[in-house]
């Protein structure tokens, strides 16, 4: 069988039926909007419209609040740096700072900092220096050895 052969199964597509093309095609006239009324007129969009009854999204309850101005960090987990590690991206001698991680694509965009969290393995000698941690994090590096600091960095507000 070649792709050239291949056809739908007998009365699996149906064509599209062509409205307003007069009385003989079934769907003349009106086209199957029916008799006057808004929605036989174009241009309506009526997604949300309860026919004059308070609509439900604005009956629901408002809860909570968005700081517009919130901190937002690149997450990283400590199993991620170690694959990096291990296939020789990040030189563990050296210090593993944000400018690394982003150096080596671990991290796309540093955002208003980075921030190690403890998911995965690690177990490489490293000292690595970041924006934010997770204590976890912090426990699970000094363990293996290494050292862990969270630096104010200085970032463009």
């Amino acid at each position: 069988m070649k792709l050239h052969e291949l056809r739908d199964n007998p009365g699996a597509a149906k064509p599209a039926k062509r409205i307003g093309r007069g009385p003989g095609s079934g769907k003349g006239k009106t086209g199957g909007r029916g008799m006057k009324g808004q929605k036989s007129r174009s241009g309506v969009a009526l997604n949300g419209y309860e026919g004059g009854q308070m609509p439900l999204y604005q009956r629901l309850p408002k809860r909570g609040f968005n700081k517009p101005n919130r901190k937002r960090y690149a997450a990283v987990n400590l199993g991620l740096i170690q694959k990096f590690i291990d296939a020789g991206k990040i030189d563990p001698e050296q210090a593993i700072t944000e400018d690394v991680l982003v150096g080596c694509g671990l991290v796309r965009r540093r955002r208003d900092g980075i921030r190690v969290l403890a998911k995965g393995d690690f177990s490489a000698r490293a000292s690595i220096e970041v924006t934010g941690a997770s204590r976890s994090a912090v426990e699970v590096v000094e363990k293996a050895g290494g050292s862990l600091t969270v630096t104010k960095a200085a970032v463009a507000e």
